[in-house]
């Protein structure tokens, strides 16, 4: 089947060769170059498309899908991992028979990178003071894992390759890190022990509370690599008051502009995940979602 029109609500990232691509599957595609302001407007640019498409940047909400009668296909050209952590109404469209396609696992190694990055130069001291006030390296570190996903697995894996010691928390016990050495605690257990806690969970996934931040403790360095906070903000402030240092890559994961000034937090202000390669591997992933849903290939 061939779309009569395909829209792009916002900006997708796609690289240029996958923006052609799009023209092989819908008569019509219109890609907007800028965030729309909310569900008015989102609804007028969907207008009468039967495909939409769409970053993690803007909400596709029921109020917004209601409007729009003739959408059968929407492509989120972002991480999809379960209804509740997606920015789109995954329920209403089910309830619809509208198919939602996401993608998943293409801007991991930027963020790899990032957390050995950010451990190098905290550790070493790296235009900083060294945060053990002699510069140490990753040999020996005493790291937690909060989510053992794929991600997760993959900063395990480089970090234990440079001499870390690896636990880790997850809904249950993994085969496959235990073959490496990688030990299961229960959450608390795990924060109380490590020196360094990364957390890798889904989107609006909150874990860290009053108790767990008590758990945790002093002289600790708390990593968030999601793309929103892992904890309530209040008990977190309150953590960040005493000699603890917490890193991240973005504000969304940081919980806000707000917080940039904390004299205890790093942050970059980047999504580390964005990189060249990532949006080869975005726009593949895209590519053959429509590519599955059509039936139409692509050269």
């Amino acid at each position: 089947m061939i779309f009569q029109k395909i829209v792009a609500i916002e900006p997708i990232s796609l690289i240029t060769k996958a923006e052609e691509q799009l023209h092989s599957f819908a008569k019509e595609v219109i890609l907007y170059p800028d965030i729309p302001a909310g569900d008015e407007e989102i609804a007028h640019r969907i207008g009468d498309a039967d495909a939409v498409m769409l970053s993690y940047t803007s909400q596709l909400t029921k109020k917004s899908l209601e409007k729009c009668p003739n959408v059968k296909y929407i492509g989120m050209a972002c991480s999809l991992y379960t209804p509740e952590s997606a920015n789109v109404d995954i329920n209403y469209a089910k309830s619809r028979g509208i198919t939602v396609t996401g993608i998943r696992d293409y801007g991991d190694e930027g963020v790899v990178e990032y957390v050995i990055s950010e451990l190098v130069r905290c550790l070493h001291g790296f235009g900083q003071t060294p945060w053990y006030n002699m510069p140490q390296e990753i040999t020996g570190l005493k790291v937690g894992i909060v989510g053992l996903g794929k991600l997760g697995g993959m900063i395990a894996d480089a970090l234990h390759f440079l001499g870390a010691e690896i636990s880790y928390f997850a809904r249950s016990e993994k085969e496959e890190a235990k073959v490496k050495g990688y030990q299961f605690f229960g959450l608390q257990q795990l924060l109380g022990k490590n020196e360094v806690i990364i957390c890798c969970l889904n989107k609006n996934t909150v874990l860290l509370h009053n108790h767990e931040f008590e758990a945790l403790g002093n002289k600790k360095i708390l990593i968030n690599t999601g793309l929103s906070p892992a904890w309530d903000e209040k008990p977190f402030l309150k953590w960040l008051e005493k000699d603890n240092l917490c890193l991240c890559d973005s504000t969304g994961a940081l919980g806000g502009e707000h917080l940039l000034s904390h004299p205890n937090v790093r942050c970059m202000e980047v999504s580390s995940g964005r990189t060249s390669q990532a949006f080869i591997r975005l726009s593949n992933k895209v590519i053959d979602n429509l590519s599955a849903f059509t039936g139409i290939k692509t050269q």
